[in-house]
């Protein structure tokens, strides 16, 4: 899993709430190979207009979000099914955070398992943040981990909660099974130890 420690990055504002992972990737598309780039089809039915072209009113579709790391959305962002391929298809498509009031509960834990940081702001703070990128397309949001806080582009900052354990396994870039096997000497001489006083 990738390092997370500081992200400067554009924001692509997402104005709809409930947004659930159904839109996020369609269902017929998950019989795809982890190995296929996700991203490919990431909003595949919510970006192309009536015409079956890419609606250019869409952020998605313009070339000022195109560098976006950070999906600003409206809450219940993730709801709906538990696939863990919307997440893959925003990490795939560059997203490594995401924005919004509230996230769906499975959607969220797969994010952090999956390097993709959720960061839950009140829900006046992301309203204003949204008109805010739309009136102003391009603009960057600054993510400090560590600290856990938010710069949006008026300057204000915020503070965000996250698990504590998920937020070491994000800034060392390992996921569980990796801080497992970190510990695999101090649970051998356990076993160890364990066996010889059990024995």
């Amino acid at each position: 899993m990738e390092r997370f420690a500081r992200l400067d990055a554009v924001a692509l504002p997402i104005a709809q709430s409930n947004c659930d992972t159904d839109q996020i990737i369609p269902a017929r598309y998950l019989q795809k190979p982890r190995s296929d780039n996700f991203g490919n089809y990431l909003f595949a039915d919510n970006r192309l207009g009536k015409d079956g072209k890419p609606a250019p009113e869409l952020p998605f579709n313009q070339p000022a979000y195109a560098p976006a790391k950070i999906v600003v959305a409206e809450r219940n962002f993730g709801c709906g099914s538990s696939r863990e391929h919307a997440v893959w298809a925003l990490y795939d498509y560059g997203m490594r955070a995401a924005i919004a009031p509230s996230f769906g509960d499975i959607f969220k834990n797969n994010s952090l398992k999956n390097g993709l940081l959720p960061i839950a702001l009140p829900e006046e703070v992301v309203t204003g943040l949204i008109a805010d990128l739309l009136a102003r397309p391009g603009a960057e949001i600054t993510v400090d981990l560590p600290a856990q806080t938010v710069t949006l582009p008026d300057g204000t900052s915020h503070g965000f909660e996250i698990d504590p354990f998920a937020k070491q396994c994000l800034v060392n870039g390992i996921d569980e099974l990796g801080y497992t096997l970190g510990l695999s000497e101090a649970i051998e001489a356990f076993e160890n130890s364990y066996g010889a006083a059990n024995t």
